[in-house]
């Protein structure tokens, strides 16, 4: 009898170390910061600028999520490196593909994205469909709108350097300057919980008590930021992908309309 009330004992003792060790991995106790890069302990303001270290100092980086700006709403999926980047971006209901390699810039666009430019024809002051790049086309494409789109439909559009929209599109393909815009937070910077996103632990830092935007940053690794919560609700974007290398080429000559100084973008 006394060797099966040891035999029990033993049994429970190895039982309560295997929960106590379940419950520490899955945050039920201990240091929430234990077997992690250690940057969760650190104050916000130097989490927050070791993750964007980090992101400035990766190769390349692939962010997908929403953008709310002067009233609209972009979807944006978009892989992006030093050099250019490639993707995708939606709004008002238009979907268009970046392509920017080097100072290159290229637009490609289904026939409902060009076609709307004939809509704005005869407009009061030109106004309408076309007056907006997330609900018109191209201004060149007004004179004769069935036509242009026809040219234009699923080909690469170069943009011109001197079009009034290649700065505000070239924005979607630069790294640094999405990057730089995206990782600042407002207000007062506070450390916020320990968390995860896609699996990968977290420590979340937050402006203004998070009307300032927030940020979540990798306990694994290098502490890029995989979560960004912009301020006052304009929008949110997941990275990843850091450092992950991807092909990035000019558009093959048959694949390209080059309109040179005709093709008019109005302003995003």
């Amino acid at each position: 009898m006394a060797e099966v009330r040891t035999r029990n004992a033993a049994v429970v003792t190895a039982l309560s170390v295997g929960l106590s060790a379940a419950l520490t991995a899955c945050g039920g106790g201990g240091d929430p910061d234990a077997g992690t890069n250690g940057v969760g302990k650190l104050d916000a303001t130097t989490i927050q600028d070791k993750a964007r270290t980090a992101a400035q100092g990766a190769d390349a980086v692939h962010l997908s999520g929403n953008v709310v700006s002067e009233g609209h709403t972009y979807r944006i999926d978009m892989r992006l490196k030093k050099d250019g980047g490639t993707g995708r971006v939606s709004a008002n209901s238009s979907t268009f593909e970046l392509l920017r390699v080097g100072d290159e810039l290229y637009l490609k666009a289904p026939a409902e994205f060009w076609s709307r430019g004939s809509a704005g024809k005869g407009g009061s002051g030109g106004s309408g469909a076309g007056s907006d790049l997330g609900t018109g086309a191209p201004a060149s494409a007004k004179p004769d709108g069935a036509a242009a789109a026809g040219k234009l439909v699923d080909k690469y559009v170069k943009v011109p350097s001197g079009d009034p929209a290649y700065q505000q599109l070239r924005g979607f393909t630069d790294k640094n300057l999405l990057l730089d815009g995206l990782l600042s937070l407002h207000g007062k910077l506070s450390r916020g919980e320990h968390g995860s996103v896609s699996g990968t632990r977290t420590i979340r830092v937050a402006g203004s008590g998070g009307a300032g935007g927030t940020l979540d940053v990798s306990l694994k690794g290098t502490p890029y930021p995989l979560r960004v919560q912009r301020a006052g609700n304009a929008g949110q974007l997941e990275l990843d992908g850091w450092g992950k290398d991807f092909a990035l080429a000019a558009p093959a000559k048959g694949d390209t309309v080059d309109y040179g100084k005709q093709l008019q973008i109005p302003g995003t």
